[in-house]
């Protein structure tokens, strides 16, 4: 009979050693949050950081417009005519003018700082597209959740009135309404006129995507079990809609808002492309490519620097939703 290797003293504690070797072996396991995971997704998609990175600089940007250019610019409604050609009042020197001075050069006919304009126009363009977005998906959601919880007669009103605002002219009603309205309303005057009316008319005639988006979530959510058990507990239409529904349907209504910023970019740079924007001479992106096709044979970089930005600006958006819209998918693998 062989003898045991080591003697275990009969008051030794058997899991002593035991405890130590197991933890070693097994690696904790600890649960992840939707947010944690949608965070993981979401860092792992560089495309999508890279269109969010460019899209907290141009908010930077247009939020810190003065101070940017009172470091690198001039003020953007200032003349420089000592910058343009006296016979064909185009900008002197290669590229439209550019210098250490003017970065993106100077303004035909006008002489004025492009960089600036470029800067300040970022603000106009932001703001009208960040809160037509709020107002859209403010009234989406609203109509969009009441006619998907309440069905019925209340759905079929709602559903036929998002039809008919779908197909609705906007840009005309824009451009109309913009003509016949005065200079001064309700306490707002020149550029807030214009800025009230373009945030209204955009947010008024965007909710209805919203609306639908969220009618359709809701459709799906109010058979779910959690919302019966509320029911059954006593819970109102007000807690059920708001307590239960609403939080289920932040990460659609989250992406399809940040899908509809550069939509609402490209609706206010076309409107102040035909006219209907916001008054000259308030920087805006729109009007600098309008005010461009009068000398982009001559002079193509007024036009190619407010195209280009606002292409790298719709396209951050984009991007930035998409990656956005991949990690909040609870189907999703990435």
């Amino acid at each position: 009979m062989t003898a045991p290797l080591h003697d275990t003293p009969a008051d030794a504690d058997p899991t002593e050693d035991v405890a130590p070797a197991v933890d070693a072996g097994v690696k904790k396991v600890e649960g992840r949050s939707l947010k944690q995971i949608a965070w993981n997704r979401l860092k792992r998609d560089k495309v999508a950081l890279a269109g969010g990175i460019t899209v907290v600089f141009l908010v930077l940007v247009a939020v810190f417009a003065p101070l940017i250019v009172g470091l690198l610019g001039h003020p953007p409604n200032d003349f420089h005519q000592d910058k343009l050609d006296e016979l064909t009042n185009l900008p002197k020197g290669a590229l439209g003018g550019v210098s250490s001075d003017f970065l993106f050069g100077v303004e035909p006919n006008k002489g004025r700082d492009v960089f600036s304009r470029i800067v300040y126009g970022a603000r106009i363009s932001l703001l009208v597209a960040f809160l037509a977005a709020i107002v859209a998906v403010a009234l989406g959601t609203l109509f969009g959740i009441i006619a998907g919880y309440f069905g019925g007669w209340v759905d079929a009103l709602i559903s036929r009135v998002m039809d008919v605002l779908l197909s609705f002219p906007q840009l005309l009603f824009i451009i109309s309404l913009v003509s016949v309205l005065p200079d001064d309303l309700l306490g707002l005057t020149g550029t807030s006129v214009r800025v009230a009316i373009l945030v209204l008319v955009i947010g008024f005639f965007g909710w209805p995507y919203v609306g639908r988006i969220v009618r359709g979530q809701t459709l799906s959510l109010r058979e779910r079990e959690y919302v019966e058990a509320a029911r059954s507990l006593g819970g109102g239409k007000r807690h059920i809609l708001f307590r239960e529904l609403l939080p289920n349907l932040v990460a659609p209504i989250t992406v399809y808002a940040t899908l509809m910023i550069p939509t609402n970019i490209l609706t206010e740079a076309a409107l102040s492309f035909l006219g209907a924007g916001v008054k000259p001479p308030t920087a805006s992106w729109g009007g600098m490519l309008r005010d461009a096709l009068e000398t982009y044979e001559h002079d193509p970089m007024f036009m190619v620097f407010p195209g280009v930005t606002i292409f790298i600006t719709v396209l951050a958006f984009n991007l930035f939703g998409d990656g956005l819209r991949d990690a909040l998918d609870p189907k999703g693998t990435r």
